[in-house]
């Protein structure tokens, strides 16, 4: 692209930096010859699926849940994207900047299923959950009920607007291996009185990968005049759902976990009715109490992460959420059910698949989880990540294995952790 072309497309339709690339056309082309009917376990399509990533040859990377590496498009698309917005500095900065990150909140929006006037890019799910607790005009007395499983950087700010404004944090555990989403509300249900002012509950448990009743948990609260903010740092696009299909009125989510967004994009989603009620982390004059863009001022950041939102959209719906989702499961189904029997493994995920998806945590007992991190990398070259959280009773170690995880991969895996003993 020429500095006439894009000049003209970013000062005429606000939207140059979404063109599309060259690359981009090559994992389509690809996947245009592959049925759509294709499951989880046709190592013949991921393989080709994995050939669009650059992986490090020293280890086995079974750690893509803090981080999922992006794909050579999506990677060259950034690139690009970094080369546009330094080719035109300020000019860029103060004419379409904006424009082109509303238009790529817009795609999040589509994605997600709700309203573009519900929906802000921020940072991480952190700053986006952080926002709406320290947000909220919290009175002394006011409850909140969260899990010992829930991040800890979200428990942090409950236990600050403690200290603060006098919330009493009201902490629960979430049963690791339910007998029916009917246990798991209850215990939040329990937690409740006529203080309890929002729950914050997990889509999906960052430690264990335990997929949470989110709608039935929301419906709950709602019936007691409670809200609820979800934690979705680990769902979008590893799982499929639309936002307002959940009750929800508050959900976070990360952009560089499963979606493969550089690093430094998020999303927040707020129900329109609540919008009025959140005060901004930086503030903004000038717009409605309404208005989600009164919370979207963070001052000057890096354009083009978002604008390779688009790109990994794109991306995403090229491989298809259906087609994803079952191939994420069915990595996680095909080596935890051949450990889940071993009289010396501990794992502390549910064996229900329809209770977790990619992610699960897995312990040796009298082992601890730091050891059997060092022994995976070390001795079978498999990294991975410790857990040991006494608090929520997880002591393991985190599996996370992305699409361009090979079963054979996961057999050494397997090999490891029947050898391992404590």
């Amino acid at each position: 692209m020429n500095k006439r072309t894009f000049l003209k497309n970013a000062s005429l339709l606000g939207i140059g930096a979404f063109s599309a690339i060259p690359a981009m056309g090559k994992i389509a082309e690809t996947m245009s010859a592959i049925p759509e009917a294709t499951d989880g376990s046709d190592e013949d399509y991921w393989k080709k699926v994995r050939k669009s990533y650059k992986l490090n040859p020293d280890f086995i990377n079974l750690e893509n849940g803090y981080y999922c590496i992006q794909p050579r498009e999506i990677l060259d698309a950034y690139k690009t994207h970094i080369d546009e917005v330094n080719l035109l500095g300020a000019y860029y900065m103060r004419t379409v900047q904006f424009d082109n990150k509303h238009a790529a909140a817009k795609k999040l929006a589509e994605l997600t299923g709700c309203a573009p006037e519900e929906l802000i890019i921020t940072r991480n799910t952190t700053e986006s959950l952080d926002m709406v607790i320290g947000g909220l005009n919290w009175k002394a007395g006011d409850e909140a009920v969260m899990a010992e499983q829930d991040y800890g950087a979200m428990l942090d700010m409950f236990k600050q607007v403690g200290r603060r404004y006098g919330v009493v944090n009201k902490v629960i555990s979430v049963p690791p291996h339910p007998q029916s989403d009917e246990e798991i509300v209850a215990v939040y249900e329990n937690a409740i009185t006529s203080r309890t002012r929002l729950i914050m509950v997990c889509h999906m448990i960052n430690i264990t990968g335990q997929i949470l009743p989110v709608r039935k948990i929301c419906d709950m609260a709602h019936s007691k005049g409670v809200q609820v903010m979800v934690d979705g740092a680990h769902a979008l696009a590893h799982i499929r759902f639309a936002i307002p299909d959940l009750h929800c009125d508050y959900y976070g989510s990360s952009l560089h976990k499963w979606l493969s967004v550089p690093i430094g994009a998020g999303l927040l989603y707020i129900n329109k009715e609540h919008i009025p009620g959140v005060w901004p982390l930086f503030a903004e004059e000038g717009r409605q109490p309404d208005d989600v863009l009164r919370l979207n001022h963070t001052g000057t950041h890096p354009p083009a992460t978002d604008l390779t939102i688009a790109d990994a959209i794109a991306h995403y719906n090229r491989i298809g959420p259906q087609r994803k989702e079952e191939r994420l499961r069915y990595l996680q189904q095909y080596w935890t059910s051949r450990v889940r029997t071993l009289s010396h493994i501990v794992l502390n995920t549910p064996a229900d698949p329809a209770r977790a998806c990619a992610i699960a945590n897995v312990g040796v007992r009298g082992m601890k989880p730091a050891d059997l991190a060092e022994t995976l990398l070390k001795k079978y070259r498999i990294y991975t990540v410790a857990i040991d959280n006494a608090a929520a009773g997880v002591h393991g170690c985190r599996i996370t294995p992305n699409v361009y995880t090979t079963t054979a991969e996961l057999d050494e895996l397997v090999t490891a952790l029947t050898e391992i003993r404590a």
